[in-house]
C-alpha cells in the first residue's frame, strides 16, 4: 500500500498568530480559543515561522492589537488536527488547545507601519 501524502495528518510543531489580549483574558483557562472559534469551530494554524509573518501581513496588518505567536505541540492536544489545503501548511484544529500543549509563546514584531517582520524571543 503506498503511503498517500494527502492523507497524513499533521504532526510536531505547528504555530497559532493570536492577539495578546485575548491570550491574555484566557490565562488562567486550561483551554485557549481563539476570537472566532465559536463560529468556525477549528483553530486555524501556520507550519514556518516566514509563512505565519505572511498570514499576519495578509489578514492582521491593520489590526494595532499586539500579537504573539504560539508553538503548539500537536501531540499533546485531544482534539483532532487535519490539514485541509493541498500544500498541507495550515493544519486545522477541531477543538480548543489545551495549555500544555502551548510549548512556548513569542511575541510578534511589528514595523513602525503595522507590518509584521520577524517573532521575537520567547516570553517570560
Amino acid at each position: 500500500m503506498v503511503d498517500n501524502v494527502a492523507d497524513r495528518s499533521p504532526s510536531g510543531l505547528t504555530l497559532h498568530l493570536v492577539p495578546e489580549p485575548v491570550w491574555r483574558a484566557q490565562a488562567d483557562a486550561q483551554e485557549y480559543r481563539p476570537e472566532a472559534f465559536a463560529e468556525e469551530g477549528f483553530v486555524h494554524c501556520t507550519d514556518g515561522e516566514a509563512l505565519l509573518i505572511e498570514v499576519a501581513n495578509r489578514y492582521y496588518r491593520a489590526d494595532p492589537r499586539p500579537f504573539l505567536a504560539l508553538d503548539v505541540d500537536l501531540a499533546r492536544i485531544a482534539a483532532r488536527a487535519v490539514y485541509e489545503d493541498a500544500e498541507q501548511r495550515y493544519p486545522h484544529i477541531y477543538g480548543p488547545i489545551e495549555r500544555e500543549a502551548v510549548v512556548r509563546v513569542r511575541r510578534m514584531e511589528r514595523a513602525d507601519d503595522g507590518a509584521f517582520t520577524s517573532i521575537g524571543e520567547s516570553l517570560a
